[in-house]
């Protein structure tokens, strides 16, 4: 049974005449998304400290945002999250995602960098990949004066962003400094993918089948791309020596069974990986906190997580 809340919410929707995101332009469906967040989204609570920074390299600039807990007064060498917004490699920034971050960051007690990474149609794959290593990298050269522990620092996001921390984990696999554990919360993992829940949940859960095609194609290049691991996650050739993993999915959601595909591919080859499915959810239902009580509690148990994986390993 879908969510009463949820289902209150898209019929909502219809009758206030919000049009599809594939029938909008990027511009359109970025100002869109950006303005829908007061009403789905619960108040921001206070951090310890807020800073937003431009992270430089091979002439490129990425903006992060860095949340700092109230923990950080008594502790030096906090764990981190490089996380990653969600928004189909098209739409979302820093200040769509800045409740999440925050919830996050208070609730698990870690520092957060949030990363806005370039986006399609204007970049093309692989810009959004090659931003994300560049972020987990700055974030372990600038340890020290972020106050983090560079051993134990994870990446994690939600939809598009859990493609790209996935992805990142695989080519960061052979660094000396890798992730220390992935959150991937209703990741896209196969470009094109055909499954059960694809055909199942394409049309009428907010994520479509033709929103879909169009974040796609405003990210790839061409369908040749969606062979690459860097685009398609699950396709690597192997998921073995990966950190460990919490994936998150839901019911209604297109992305369900790749989402549990990729979980199961992370135990075959021998990683610890945990999988819940928030069976009566829809698609981005983790930032609507405000009109959803389940996004507030799928919050709470990424966080805890979280704190679980990154904190024991405390020195």
């Amino acid at each position: 049974m879908l969510d009463p809340q949820a289902q209150a919410l898209m019929q909502l929707m219809i009758e206030k005449g919000v049009p599809p995101v594939n029938t909008q332009t990027p511009v359109e469906a970025r100002l869109a998304y950006r303005s829908r967040r007061s009403f789905t989204q619960p108040d921001a609570p206070e951090v310890l400290k807020v800073e937003d920074q431009v992270i430089t390299y091979n002439g490129i600039n990425i903006p992060v945002r860095i949340y700092h807990p109230h923990a950080a007064q008594s502790q030096k060498h906090l764990p981190c999250l490089v996380y990653l917004h969600g928004g189909g490699w098209t739409i979302g920034d820093l200040d769509t995602h800045d409740v999440l971050c925050r919830s996050l960051c208070l609730q698990a007690d870690v520092v957060v960098v949030s990363v806005d990474y370039r986006m399609g149609p204007e970049h093309k794959f692989p810009a959004a990949y090659e931003d994300t290593v560049a972020a987990f990298n700055w974030t372990v050269q600038h340890a020290k004066e972020l106050g983090i522990d560079a051993k134990r620092i994870a990446i994690g996001g939600d939809s598009a962003g859990g493609n790209l921390s996935a992805a990142a984990c695989i080519g960061l696999r052979e660094k000396t400094v890798q992730p220390a554990f992935q959150l991937l919360i209703y990741p896209a993992t196969i470009m094109w993918a055909d499954t059960a829940s694809f055909h199942a949940n394409g049309f009428g859960y907010m994520l479509t089948k033709d929103s879909m095609a169009y974040y796609t194609e405003n990210y790839l290049r061409n369908r040749d791309d969606a062979k690459d691991w860097r685009a398609s996650p699950q396709l690597a050739e192997s998921h073995a020596e990966l950190p460990p993993a919490f994936v998150m999915t839901a019911g209604f959601d297109p992305l369900r069974d790749e989402g549990l595909m990729y979980a199961d591919a992370l135990s075959k080859a021998g990683v610890s990986s945990q999988y819940i499915c928030f069976e009566r959810q829809i698609h981005g239902f983790i930032t609507m906190g405000r009109v959803m009580q389940e996004a507030n509690t799928a919050v709470s148990f990424c966080a805890q997580v979280l704190r679980t994986a990154l904190h024991k390993a405390a020195p």
